[in-house]
């Protein structure tokens, strides 16, 4: 029941991502509360990510000109450090870390552009707005540019949606602009194992919404004004970044759904549809032609930056 418990506690955080990647996350928090290790099937699933990753940078640094800096912004968005080793897909991305590669390429005079290569379901709300206003803001200094390639959902869209243009390739999706919370209830199940729980507290909200107990209008209330503050900060972000009304973001776009790359540039949630290397090449001829070798050198510092 701790498990339970534990994984009730893990839900009712708000959440900017893909309602069925936050299953599987709670899934991997639950086996490790058991102390059950992956499987070898799923390590072996896992290495085989990093090796694709790993593939997909190299590539994307041969790819480079004109020093162009491409920044991955690859899985479940966190605030700090790895979420968990073992989730499908490539792991997690820590906005702190992102936000010391970003800040280096920023502040590197060689370095003539920044691409965002975006493959997330989103994540976590914490820090997100902070480094998604950071990416709006160096809009003035340098060209920011971000694709979907081939995942921009939920926290993930937000951040990527701050670049100065976003792009989606053509078999990518984009959207599930929204934020949610699950409360459950664990007291119909407790009192079946005889188990009753007693909560002695300060403050007079401070068990609200407590899994021992249905939640009650008041906490449901409270918990609903707390979606929609980030809710909020979602949809006037988004409105910002993609020049148009808070209205259009929240009775278009998708209105929480992911949309094919087609249907989210007629809904001018991007600015086209390319490939990663149509991209690359349209910002080379932009920024102008050079050497690619501190593009190069740049990505492998991020490489370290990022754990890799």
């Amino acid at each position: 029941m701790k498990r339970e418990l534990l994984i009730s506690e893990f839900l009712a955080t708000p959440w900017a991502l893909m309602p069925e990647r936050l299953s599987a996350a709670a899934s991997v928090l639950a086996r490790w509360h058991l102390g059950q290790p992956a499987s070898a099937e799923v390590m072996d699933s896992v290495r085989a990510d990093a090796a694709a990753v790993a593939a997909r940078r190299e590539s994307a640094n041969r790819a480079g000109n004109g020093a162009i800096a491409i920044l991955p912004m690859y899985g479940i968005v966190t605030q700090r450090g790895n979420m968990a080793d073992d989730l499908s897909g490539p792991g997690s991305m820590s906005t702190e870390r992102f936000a010391q590669a970003f800040r280096a390429a920023l502040a590197d005079d060689t370095v003539g552009g920044i691409l965002i290569d975006v493959d997330s379901p989103g994540g976590s709300v914490y820090g997100v707005q902070e480094l998604a206003d950071e990416i709006y803001r160096a809009r003035a200094q340098k060209p920011i540019t971000a694709i979907a390639n081939s995942l921009a959902a939920s926290a993930a869209y937000w951040l990527a949606s701050s670049a100065g243009e976003f792009f989606i390739t053509p078999g990518g999706e984009a959207g599930s602009i929204g934020v949610y919370a699950a409360h459950e209830d664990y007291s119909k199940a407790l009192d079946a194992m005889g188990v009753k729980t007693t909560l002695v507290s300060a403050g007079k909200f401070k068990t609200e919404g407590n899994p021992y107990a249905p939640l009650d209008d008041a906490a449901r209330t409270a918990m609903q004004d707390r979606v929609d503050g980030y809710y909020g900060a979602f949809t006037r972000a988004v409105a910002r970044n993609r020049g148009v009304t808070v209205q259009v973001v929240r009775e278009g776009m998708g209105q929480g759904r992911v949309l094919s790359a087609n249907a989210a540039r007629a809904e001018n949630m991007v600015d086209g549809v390319a490939t990663f290397d149509e991209v690359v090449r349209r910002m080379a001829k932009a920024i102008g032609s050079g050497s690619k070798t501190r593009a190069t050198a740049l990505a492998r510092r991020e490489i370290d930056l990022f754990g890799m």
